[in-house]
Parts: C-alpha cells; sequence; structure tokens
C-alpha cells in the first residue's frame, strides 16, 4: 500500500491554531489506496493548541501579535520531512492557506486575510526534497 504524509487536520484532529479541524469525508476515500501518516508541523514543532494566527512574511512566520514563530515552523517542517523520509513517502496532501501547508496560496503577512501565490514552510521543504505537495482541492488526483 502507497504511504501518504496529511495534515492531521484534515484527518479531524483537532490541532489547527483555533483548536479545531478541517476534517474532509472525501478523505476517506485515500484510506483504501494509502496508508495515512498524520502530521502538524506546527503543534510537532513546539506551539500550543490553540495559539495565535500566524502568517509568512518573507521567509520569516509571525503570529498576529507579532511574535517570531519561525523556529517553530522549521522544526515542524523537519520532523514532517523525516516523517516522509524514514517511512520512504513520496507524496503529501496539506491544508491549503497555512503557513505551514500551504502548497498554492498563503496568506500574504498583514492579516488581512489577502491571499497570494505562495507556499507554506512544511510544503515548501517537502517539495524542494523531491515529495510531491497537494492540497484538499486535489484529492481526486491521489485516487
Amino acid at each position: 500500500m502507497e504511504k501518504l504524509l496529511v495534515s492531521a487536520c484534515l484527518l479531524g484532529q483537532n490541532c489547527r491554531y483555533d483548536g479545531g479541524n478541517t476534517y474532509l469525508q472525501s478523505i476517506e476515500k485515500l484510506k483504501g489506496k494509502y496508508e495515512l501518516f498524520p502530521v502538524c508541523p506546527e503543534w510537532q514543532g513546539g506551539l500550543t493548541i490553540p495559539r495565535r494566527p500566524s502568517e509568512r512574511h518573507g521567509t520569516l512566520v509571525i503570529m498576529n501579535n507579532g511574535e517570531d514563530v519561525t523556529h517553530q515552523f522549521s522544526v515542524g517542517a523537519e520532523i514532517a520531512l523525516n516523517i516522509a523520509k524514514k517511512n520512504h513517502i513520496t507524496k503529501a496532501l496539506l491544508k491549503e492557506r497555512s503557513p505551514s501547508c500551504g502548497s498554492k496560496q498563503i496568506y500574504d503577512g498583514t492579516f488581512s486575510r489577502t491571499l497570494i501565490s505562495g507556499s507554506g514552510v512544511t510544503a515548501e521543504l517537502l517539495q524542494k526534497n523531491g515529495i510531491q505537495v497537494y492540497n484538499e482541492n486535489e484529492i481526486e488526483e491521489l485516487l
């Protein structure tokens, strides 16, 4: 069975910044084809649940109170990459628009809910290491 790294929030784990999740029923279809490996780079990198919202601002990740959490995001990204490497995972399904997991669009760093083209810290690191990153709008492509 093929292996797939998945944002834990998409699997229903309450690990988002607001303490909630973004469970998708369509994820259930993937369980027949893939062994799923949940990750939450923000929590695994040392941030709390819940936590203040964060956005990427250039190479930094900043909380809405101005706190720089780039280190925690980087640590979480490395953990996700290590899980992928250890388990020979070549594909990931990550939460779009997240400062960690967004693969096509993220918020612009102004906390104005403005989207820009870009990737989150984890998605970027995985892609640089040859892992194909999909978002929740691309589940059909994984099937």
